[in-house]
């Protein structure tokens, strides 16, 4: 597999979720990356355009980025401008933990992934209820009071029912200029993140989509910033350690996940994650 193109797993996290308040002006080129948590992005100022899952989103102050884990994406900054931002890196765990009957604290996050959009763009009247859960959660991160801690969990809790209300209730605003993207390439991302253990062959999506294989490719990488064959990789394989994970057979995964034989799937998988497929499985026993 090359991994020349390829994105990169980027950050760990070992609680329930962290915050970062970011302020620099400074040249940074990022590559493409994906993380195994959720993450909110509040933008705060500067010039930035934010590249999400083959989208272009043109960033505003106050807008926010719901991140999926192993959506793979990455930020264009101009470093003339000061560039803030809030950050939240959630644990899916401490989300779950939280949920109750017919209430789903994900919702949020899974709908943005259905309809292959990131962006909340809220009305100023809105926008003061996300500053002030902003404000209190950061106070209360840096206190050392009774009962901080419980505290913080509850205003994170309060910010993501609130963001799930703004989902649901459709009240964010949309705007066409927030967004740039090529329509073609995004119903070919849907059928690939749908159809996993199906073919993906260049040939096969070629067919399917009624477009010469060689104008696909090309497309693809300049739409997307890596090939068609490393992102169907990259996808088949985060998936397999999910369902690995999760208890799933590894003699089973490999099939669900759309490989033709277990060496290739083998092989594959420790060269992107560098560690062999049997060490996701002890370490969920090892951690249930």
């Amino acid at each position: 597999m090359n991994n020349k193109d390829c994105s990169n797993k980027s950050g760990y996290l070992n609680k329930d979720f962290q915050l970062f308040h970011l302020k620099d002006k400074k040249n940074q080129d990022f590559e493409f990356h994906y993380h195994d948590f959720n993450k909110i992005i509040i933008f705060l100022s500067g010039k930035v355009t934010y590249l999400i899952e083959g989208k272009a989103y043109y960033l505003k102050p106050w807008d926010i980025l719901l991140v999926n884990n192993h959506d793979i994406h990455k930020p264009i900054i101009d470093s003339s401008e000061t560039y803030e931002r809030i950050v939240i890196w959630t644990n899916s765990d401490f989300i779950e933990n939280h949920n109750y009957e017919n209430c789903d604290l994900s919702t949020c996050f899974k709908l943005a992934n259905e309809k292959s959009f990131n962006l909340i763009r809220l009305e100023a009247k809105f926008q003061n209820n996300i500053k002030f859960i902003i404000k209190s959660l950061q106070a209360s991160l840096n206190s050392n009071d009774f009962g901080s801690k419980l505290l913080s969990n509850s205003f994170l809790v309060q910010l993501l029912v609130y963001l799930n209300r703004v989902h649901l209730g459709n009240m964010y605003i949309d705007e066409d200029e927030a967004l740039k993207y090529d329509k073609q390439i995004e119903k070919v991302l849907k059928y690939i993140n749908s159809n996993l253990c199906s073919d993906l062959s260049i040939e096969f999506l070629s067919q399917e989509f009624y477009i010469s294989k060689y104008y696909l490719m090309h497309k693809f990488k300049k739409e997307t910033g890596y090939t068609l064959h490393n992102y169907v990789m990259q996808k088949r394989l985060l998936m397999a350690k999910d369902l690995i994970s999760n208890g799933e057979p590894i003699t089973k995964t490999y099939i669900q996940c759309g490989f033709n034989d277990y060496s290739s799937f083998l092989r594959s998988f420790k060269s992107f994650f560098h560690r062999p497929p049997s060490s996701f499985l002890i370490n969920q026993k090892e951690n249930p």
